[in-house]
């Protein structure tokens, strides 16, 4: 775990026992950074847990959480559905949060949550990074191509260069008044680092290693997993192995979902459960046995390819982002260096030439266990009390 420069400045709550408060960008599905805040609260259990909004009936594992949530809960139910249109309606809501009984503020956050304010000289700001924000900063051209809104697509198309650069204004000042940034990838790091000018440590997100029981023997089938919108390149997955025609299983759902099953040939199957996306009982099942589990993405981290580890399957993934901090090349997968369907389809028939344990792989993922993010966030907290 690296450390921060030595002559950041970075204040001292001076307090034992410290009142930590999390807060969260938002919690309506559930995702890696969802089980971030899960983890933060098993190390914090007294901390309750602030949001923009909450879909309680989509959460179920924050049931008995205190959660709570800022004024944009209040809306009508289709526009708190749109909150994800109006970032500056999130800046406003997070910036309104009384949080000034508490010592620590542990922020999750990929967007807004690290716009809440400190109103006590003594409180510590500890953000927990995903990214800085993809579609400000490393990604703007990406989804400024295809945001992947399907039929208004047009209209964020519009509004990006209109409202971008305020927005960038804000996050970078948000980002300033932020006391310890903590990265969760050798890759976000870097970009905490470029668009912040911030210093970080580096603690990888909690994987329940646990979940998954690697059988010895393996199907013949391979795994791809996750929201089906562009920037995932789950069509690349999809194409390659029906061009390879190799047996390939696909969990989630999104707005390119239509399109990856009108392209798909007979050899791939789609699986969604009542809520349209992947259950994790389905997707453990299937990660235990699989031939390997194909990553296309360019992601911040990518928590699959961990599960995929401890369930025994290597990972095919695009060698750039989080997946340099997973994968060892011929080791416990295969990395490809460029997004296409030709590169995909050579990694696949080179990890087929690759002897792969599953005990092997399940041992290289130990590395990501929850016991040790947990143990890693409660010493940064102490450290800073």
């Amino acid at each position: 775990m690296s450390t921060p420069n030595s002559n950041s400045q970075i204040p001292i709550a001076n307090n034992n026992n410290p009142k930590v408060v999390i807060v969260h960008d938002w919690l309506t599905n559930m995702g890696g950074a969802e089980n971030v805040v899960l983890a933060m609260h098993d190390a914090f259990p007294d901390a309750p847990i602030y949001t923009s909004t909450y879909t309680p009936e989509k959460m179920p594992a924050f049931k008995n959480l205190d959660v709570r949530t800022t004024y944009l809960q209040k809306l009508p139910g289709p526009l708190r559905k749109l909150h994800k249109f109006f970032p500056m309606l999130r800046v406003n809501a997070f910036k309104k949060l009384d949080l000034s009984a508490f010592d620590i503020i542990l922020s999750s956050a990929s967007a807004e949550s690290k716009q809440v304010l400190k109103t006590r000289s003594d409180q510590i700001h500890i953000c927990y990074c995903h990214t800085p924000i993809r579609y400000y900063w490393s990604h703007y051209d990406e989804y400024k191509k295809d945001p992947g809104f399907g039929k208004l697509n047009w209209a964020v198309r519009t509004a990006m260069p209109l409202m971008v650069p305020r927005l960038k204004k804000a996050d970078y000042m948000s980002a300033q008044n932020v006391d310890f940034f903590i990265a969760n990838s050798s890759e976000t790091q870097k970009r905490i680092e470029k668009y912040y000018g911030k210093p970080s440590i580096v603690i990888h997100p909690p994987v329940d290693v646990d979940r998954f029981e690697p059988a010895r023997t393996r199907g013949d089938y391979y795994v791809a997993l996750g929201r089906q919108v562009p920037y995932k390149r789950i069509d690349l997955a999809v194409a390659a192995a029906t061009k390879l025609s190799v047996p390939l299983r696909v969990y989630g759902n999104g707005s390119e979902h239509q399109r990856l099953v009108d392209m798909a040939g007979p050899t791939v199957k789609f699986y969604t459960d009542r809520f349209g996306d992947a259950s994790d009982d389905a997707v453990t099942k299937s990660l235990n046995s699989a031939r390997g589990y194909i990553f296309p993405a360019e992601e911040d981290f990518g928590i699959v390819q961990v599960e995929a580890l401890a369930a025994g399957a290597p990972v095919i993934a695009f060698g750039k982002g989080g997946a340099l901090d997973i994968v060892q090349d011929g080791e416990s997968g295969v990395l490809f260096d460029r997004q296409s369907v030709e590169s995909v389809v050579d990694a696949i028939k080179r990890a087929q030439n690759i002897e792969f344990l599953p005990g092997t792989l399940r041992r290289k993922a130990k590395r990501f266990d929850k016991s040790l993010f947990i143990t890693k966030i409660t010493k940064v907290v102490k450290d800073n009390s």
